[in-house]
């Protein structure tokens, strides 16, 4: 059915072909034989750069240059590299303020996008500092604010991804699955598609900003939030996102936790080759939660982007462990006396890798603690572990769900 918002982000996406290609719709055969179902993949990871937020970022620019030639935005990563290059493209000043805790590799990217048309300030430990800078420094300059999310402009440029999905596809898919963070995206693909199909909205469970507003009817702040999937780690949707999302049905919502998502970004890129930042993993692996509901239907992905630090990949790899049963770590209270190592050495099993081993007080005169972190190739193999470290009579606390004392000693 055309709407007016249809026309609209129909526009707006013949007009971005005069800047960039379309990104490619492609059938994934991995996920498709694991799920029994047709799914493809929206690569918005193979955009210029490499994600979505320049769709919105130009459509808001468009509709307000010549009046204006000055654009402002605060963003520590894919919003300020779309606002750059377009920044860049479009030929005038860009003002980007970025905390001064963004990773070096965001901060040179969006330098390279935007290039003598953008300066990066770096300002405030925290996002909200950042934005508040943002904002003051916009109201004294007169300058245009471009919003990440809460903006109707945005919103409609970000549905320039349905727009391609419709075109590529020939139809509407059964169902779309959808990374939520602000909102944008989400918002602009539901209100383009409406009832032509399915949604499945997915969220970091440590930034439910989408399944909060809808059980309060309201955008409602959940600080504090987990930004370890920092592109979707957002803690108050948009009021003009959530206006067009606030009848979502809560079973729609689903949440996936950071160290789950991890697996995901591990496998898709030691086995597909594809390189998916944590908020563009999460479409991916919420497959497995919908998995009955999907046999045998045409299901379209939304990889958000692939801005991903590999400086993050030991991290992202222990997560994945961690979640998978693969990697435990435990407090072993080791007698201090000749031959104790040995003996627990004995308990582990051929497939048992020791990966850390730290004395935690050296100076005990009877017992000393040790950190211990042991990797396996089946998590049962922790049963067993475990069994033949009791029956030695050795006492151990396994620490590898105790996030507090985890992040102190691991």
């Amino acid at each position: 059915m055309t709407t007016p918002f249809r026309q609209s982000a129909d526009a707006a996406t013949l007009a971005m072909r005069d800047v960039f290609p379309a990104t490619p719709l492609m059938r994934n055969d991995l996920l498709s034989a694991k799920y029994d179902a047709d799914i493809w993949l929206k690569r918005e990871d193979l955009s210029p750069v490499r994600s979505y937020k320049l769709r919105g970022a130009f459509n808001a620019m468009r509709k307000v240059i010549p009046a204006h030639d000055v654009f402002v935005c605060a963003s520590a990563g894919n919003h300020a590299q779309g606002v750059a290059f377009m920044c860049k493209h479009f030929g005038v000043h860009g003002v980007v303020f970025m905390p001064v805790t963004t990773p070096d590799q965001k901060v040179m990217k969006t330098k390279v996008f935007g290039g003598a048309f953008v300066e990066v300030r770096l300002v405030g430990d925290y996002f909200d500092q950042t934005l508040a800078q943002a904002q003051t420094f916009c109201a004294q300059e007169n300058a245009h604010f471009l919003s990440p999310f809460d903006d109707e402009d945005v919103i409609e440029g970000q549905a320039s991804v349905a727009t391609e999905i419709l075109d590529q596809l020939g139809r509407a898919p059964d169902r779309i699955v959808l990374p939520v963070g602000g909102g944008g995206l989400s918002a602009g693909t539901r209100s383009y598609f409406q009832q032509d199909t399915q949604y499945t909205f997915v969220e970091p469970s440590g930034a439910k900003s989408l399944a909060a507003a809808v059980s309060e009817g309201a955008p409602v702040d959940v600080s504090p939030i987990n930004s370890f999937v920092d592109g979707a780690a957002v803690a108050k949707i948009g009021a003009r996102t959530f206006a067009r999302l606030h009848d979502v049905a809560p079973e729609d919502i689903i949440d996936l936790s950071e160290d789950r998502i991890c697996g995901t970004i591990v496998e898709m890129l030691n086995i597909e080759g594809i390189v998916l930042e944590p908020a563009g993993a999460l479409a991916v692996e919420a497959l497995a939660e919908i998995s009955d509901a999907i046999k045998g239907k045409t299901v379209v992905c939304i990889a958000s982007g692939g801005n991903f630090d590999f400086e993050r990949l030991p991290e992202v790899k222990e997560r994945a462990q961690r979640y998978a049963g693969l990697k435990k770590y435990f407090i072993l209270r080791l007698p201090q006396r000749p031959g104790a190592l040995k003996d627990f050495l004995q308990t582990l099993g051929a497939q048992d890798n020791i990966t850390r081993f730290e004395y935690m007080k050296k100076s005990a005169r009877n017992f000393g603690s040790v950190l211990i972190g042991i990797e396996t190739d089946d998590p049962h193999n922790f049963i067993d572990m475990f069994q033949r470290i009791d029956d030695a009579g050795f006492t151990y606390t396994d620490i590898t769900n105790d996030e507090t004392l985890a992040q102190f000693v691991i």
